[in-house]
């Protein structure tokens, strides 16, 4: 899985490589590859040992800078700010060291949950002993278990690469080294998300940063948003990615959902805990972000089982045992936001909002639709709509110009060139 993600990135590098910067952007400008490394250089970021097996995965450019230290470049202060003789590359065994110990009490406190909470035991006669808030909470803590396992190995395997020297990442503000160069996963946010978003980007955030930067960004048009092609076709390659197992479809699909959900009420609920011009939260916002958290934490404890347990009938008995309260959760909140009371709310928030805008044009309306779109998420019906209407005429042109005798290919280039 980790070479899938190192090779395909390398691939669009060499890809981005053959253009002008004009034609790229910043970030594509950082990673692209203007000349093929030696076959020892490919092979070394290829296995790179420290991260071979579970991760991180990075791109060839940043194994490059490492490996010619030329990311280490910078001047550094010691602790009364003084500039110190500059280093070629920093010392790295102090944080190493840290992450080690971390992701050793991470693995030992997976030992000792796994004992506790097992996934056997839910599909148990025993665990329908107990009533629904019990259970509720049993899946949540064999999830949170669950999770200590990626924690310790990722925390291992980041402290391997800061202790080659890799993880290094500049300097912050205050002009102290950052060793989070290969962060994966950012344990505390994850486990207090008030959100969606913010649980995804805390959890296997490499991963992350490949599915957005080489296949969302990727299947987007040049000069467009991402809209229901790019998200679709981000949450199948995840899928494949992941492998063919039952459980990963019926978890992607229902965290789709969930992202959906959640994606209304940040737009219709929030703004109501927000001052009248949306910029300071009021007092009472701190109910809507505990709630958020609570409510966050039971979708993600709900979404998680069929990861482990794989199996589709096993992960459709395992749901059944905790009343299916996650999808019950997302139809009614569905159905509610696709009601009639949404327009009474946002008759509510036009009364208390300070600022009058102008009426947007749909292409505004959409973009703005397509910047609060996620990857994972199932976009606007406007979107939706959208897009699928621009692939059917895209179609209709093809037939039309196939017929008149153009060679299919070229046409659909010339389709396609037209759009950007």
């Amino acid at each position: 899985m980790v070479l899938v993600m190192k090779l395909t990135a390398f691939c669009w590098n060499v890809w981005d490589g053959k253009f002008p910067d004009s034609e790229l952007t910043p970030l594509q400008q950082d990673r692209a590859i203007r000349e093929m490394p030696s076959l020892l250089d490919y092979a070394g970021y290829v296995l790179f040992f420290p991260s071979l097996m579970v991760g991180p995965a990075f791109d060839f450019s940043e194994y490059k800078k490492w490996l010619d230290t030329t990311m280490f470049d910078v001047e550094v202060l010691d602790k009364k700010g003084v500039l110190r003789k500059k280093r070629r590359i920093p010392r790295s065994g102090r944080p190493a060291t840290l992450k080690a110990i971390v992701g050793l009490i991470w693995i030992g406190l997976f030992v000792k949950a796994s004992a506790m909470f097992t996934i056997d035991f839910t599909l148990s006669d025993g665990f329908l002993k107990h009533n629904i808030i019990w259970r509720m909470f049993y899946v949540y803590f064999l999830m949170l278990g669950a999770r200590f396992k990626y924690y310790g190995i990722w925390s291992l395997t980041e402290g391997a690469c800061i202790l080659a020297g890799l993880g290094y990442n500049g300097l912050d503000e205050n002009k102290r080294i950052r060793w989070d160069r290969v962060n994966n996963i950012d344990a505390w946010t994850l486990e207090t998300a008030q959100n969606s978003r913010a649980l995804l980007e805390a959890w296997n955030k490499n991963t992350n940063k490949w599915l957005r930067n080489y296949i969302y960004l990727r299947v987007t048009p040049k000069g467009k948003k991402p809209g229901f092609r790019s998200s679709m076709a981000t949450f199948v390659t995840s899928a494949f990615w992941h492998g063919f197992y039952p459980g990963y479809y019926l978890a992607f699909t229902t965290a789709s959902l969930v992202q959906t959900v959640a994606k209304f009420s940040r737009r219709y609920i929030r703004p109501f805990f927000l001052s009248p011009d949306g910029t300071k939260p009021t007092k009472s916002k701190i109910y809507y972000d505990i709630f958020g958290a609570v409510v966050t934490q039971a979708a993600l404890a709900y979404m998680s089982p069929p990861f482990i347990v794989l199996d589709f009938d096993k992960t459709i008995m395992l749901w059944s045992r905790v009343w299916f309260y996650g999808h019950v959760a997302i139809i009614t909140m569905y159905i509610f936001f696709k009601s009639p009371a949404v327009g009474v709310i946002k008759a509510q928030l036009k009364k208390r909002s300070t600022v009058a805008p102008e009426k947007p044009t749909k292409e505004q309306i959409l973009n703005e639709l397509r910047k609060e779109a996620q990857p994972f998420g199932i976009p606007d019906e406007d979107i939706v709509v959208a897009d699928v209407n621009e692939a059917i005429e895209e179609i209709k042109e093809l037939k039309e110009r196939q017929a008149a005798g153009e060679n299919p290919f070229q046409a659909f280039r010339d389709i396609k060139a037209k759009k950007q």
